[in-house]
């Protein structure tokens, strides 16, 4: 388990970007806003969830671009991007071109599967080729093989005054080796550390055989990874709220939110079998005593904690102050200046 032997050695924070449907930029302002204020709190990495026909982010790459320019430092990340929504070689040329603008800060995570309400969304986002679209693993190896600079067109060289590549341009050494993978299950995350991906862990597991233990299942995962990939960056993502600083309206709302949450945990949810983490609410001791508790914490040296769903941007300031001031440090972690 982490202690002042082994501290935490990064640590960063996930948004969702909430915003309102009528006046939508006042919302993407306010995360632009909180990514530069995990900057200046000294956080290793910010990253944003991805949502499409929600009221969240649904073009992270987009919104990260404009957070390269609004900071210096903190690594830019996506949890996650679903490949089913995406072209490989498109988003190659967007995850490129941002990682040059930023620096070479962007950690892209993604995943595969059907797109979300896939019956609903078919024919608008793959009206001629829905039947025939592959949402296997072999898309995220489609989108590796051309973030590493292998061939994607077969014509390479000038015609007139224009020059072609037969590779995606801009090509951004190093940044497939920053590319994460949102695994549930240890047989997905095995293939991601064959596929030279980091892992991404998050609150989210598959039952495994009827048990129900979210960090045991977790911490099995992580191992498995680990065994498979010993050089490997592997990252926690849990709902972690502290309160040392909160009012107490936001005391009681974070515990109302966490309690509206709270009946899902420990039972399988949906046909995969779905076990949620339970959020945690207290003050940075507390939470700094449950995380040294939990089996799959103690199996990582980073952590991306996630911010709660809707909050006003008020909330979210004292959140992260007091993470970067209280709980961070008390994991063993230092904030970057």
């Amino acid at each position: 388990m982490p202690t002042s032997a082994e501290p935490l050695e990064r640590l960063g924070f996930l948004t969702i970007g909430s915003f309102d449907g009528d006046a939508p930029a006042a919302g993407h302002e306010t995360t632009l806003q909180v990514i530069e204020l995990g900057e200046r709190l000294g956080f290793d990495s910010a990253f944003v969830r991805h949502r499409h026909f929600q009221y969240g982010i649904s073009s992270p790459v987009a919104v990260l671009a404009a957070a390269s320019q609004r900071t210096s430092r903190i690594d830019l990340g996506t949890a996650v991007i679903p490949l089913a929504w995406e072209n490989p070689l498109r988003l190659a040329e967007d995850l490129a071109t941002v990682d040059v603008l930023s620096g070479g800060r962007l950690n892209p995570g993604i995943s595969i599967g059907p797109p979300m309400r896939w019956d609903d969304v078919r024919e608008a986002l793959y009206p001629d080729t829905a039947d025939a679209e592959d949402f296997s693993r072999t898309r995220i190896e489609r989108l590796l093989s051309f973030l590493r600079g292998e061939p994607a067109s077969a014509f390479e060289g000038t015609v007139g005054i224009e020059t072609f590549s037969r590779a995606v341009q801009p090509h951004s050494p190093g940044l497939a080796g920053r590319m994460w993978y949102g695994a549930g299950s240890g047989s997905s995350a095995v293939w991601a550390a064959e596929q030279g991906l980091n892992l991404l862990t998050s609150n989210v597991v598959r039952a495994a055989d009827g048990e129900t233990d979210f960090a045991a299942i977790q911490s099995r995962l992580i191992r498995s990874y680990k065994q498979a990939r010993p050089d490997g960056r592997v990252s926690q993502g849990l709902v972690v709220v502290p309160t040392d600083s909160a009012t107490p309206e936001q005391r009681a709302r974070y515990a109302d939110y966490a309690a509206a949450r709270d009946a899902r945990v420990g039972v399988p949810q949906g046909p995969a079998g779905l076990l949620f983490a339970r959020d945690l609410v207290g003050t940075s001791d507390e939470i700094a005593e449950a995380l040294h508790a939990d089996a799959g914490f103690r199996e990582v040296r980073e952590a991306v904690f996630a911010l709660p769903f809707g909050f006003p941007e008020e909330d979210y300031v004292q959140i992260l102050t007091d993470i970067a001031g209280k709980l961070g440090p008390a994991l063993g972690w230092a904030p970057r200046g």
